[in-house]
């Protein structure tokens, strides 16, 4: 437990420790040397659209991330309800509601937490929160920009290091073949430290680009069959309904809107179903 906590604290700093380097490197190394093409009219030059592309990514990843740390699925009405019956102390409520989530497929009592959560999917590390009822919708947005930025950021790198070091990547092994090549080369003083910690850095953004935009698939499908992951790891029967209810249960009758800016969940129908 105590080594789960501490990757509840190391995880998000990780998170946050890449998305400043990656938008470090945007700003002050991939746009600049956008910038040095003499036939393009600054005006009009792709850096502009590169750099408001990228901030637009950048602000729905952080947007929805926040929102899902602010959003925790927490079954309020369960604790407040064990302390109106007079079930123990103030410190004993969280083991009233352990108990009486373990009667009802709609909550779980996460321990890293200590609440009890309504619709409780997993507990994610990245955001030290549990992913339930209220923001679902918001990790999901997170994870899919997460993964947009994060490959994006990799296409970038990847014109940058083809210009800097005149690199070729027409070959389709070309990418799988950097890395050995630079480090050899790294050592032999032909790459520099700061073009070979971009190209280290590009095949970070292709695993965590990779990883969330797989995990987002994934919670997709889930939502799709109505189903959670909890629910599906403890071999929980679901009630089958029609798919698009299951969408708007989650992402709600604005689910345009929420696509473009990052913004808590309107429209949605799981307050209702909270008591059932």
């Amino acid at each position: 437990m105590l080594i789960l906590r501490l990757l509840n604290v190391v995880a998000p700093v990780y998170f946050l420790c890449i998305s400043l380097v990656t938008f470090i490197l945007q700003l002050f190394l991939f746009l600049p040397n956008m910038f040095k093409d003499p036939t393009i009219t600054p005006l009009f030059s792709p850096a502009l659209l590169h750099g408001a592309l990228f901030l637009f990514l950048s602000a729905n990843a952080l947007g929805n991330y926040i929102l899902v740390i602010q959003n925790s699925p927490e079954d309020m009405g369960t604790c407040k309800n064990a302390g109106a019956r007079g079930v123990g102390t103030p410190s004993e409520w969280p083991e009233a509601g352990r108990k009486a989530s373990s009667s009802s497929q709609n909550t779980h009592f996460c321990r890293l937490c200590a609440r009890v959560t309504l619709r409780h999917d997993h507990h994610c590390f990245f955001t030290g929160n549990c992913i339930g009822s209220r923001n679902m919708r918001n990790f999901i947005m997170f994870c899919l920009y997460t993964s947009l930025a994060c490959l994006y950021s990799m296409v970038a790198g990847v014109a940058y290091i083809s210009t800097v070091l005149s690199i070729s990547f027409a070959h389709p092994l070309a990418f799988l073949t950097l890395l050995p090549h630079s480090i050899s080369q790294f050592f032999s003083g032909a790459v520099l430290g700061s073009e070979m910690f971009v190209i280290l850095m590009l095949y970070l953004w292709f695993g965590i680009g990779l990883a969330c935009a797989g995990f987002c698939c994934h919670q997709l499908l889930l939502v799709l069959r109505g189903q959670t992951r909890h629910q599906v790891r403890k071999g929980m029967v679901v009630r089958a309904r029609p798919w698009r209810k299951n969408l708007q249960e989650v992402f709600g009758k604005r689910w345009l809107l929420g696509l473009l800016i990052p913004m808590l969940n309107v429209g949605s129908d799981y307050p209702r179903h909270k008591g059932k």
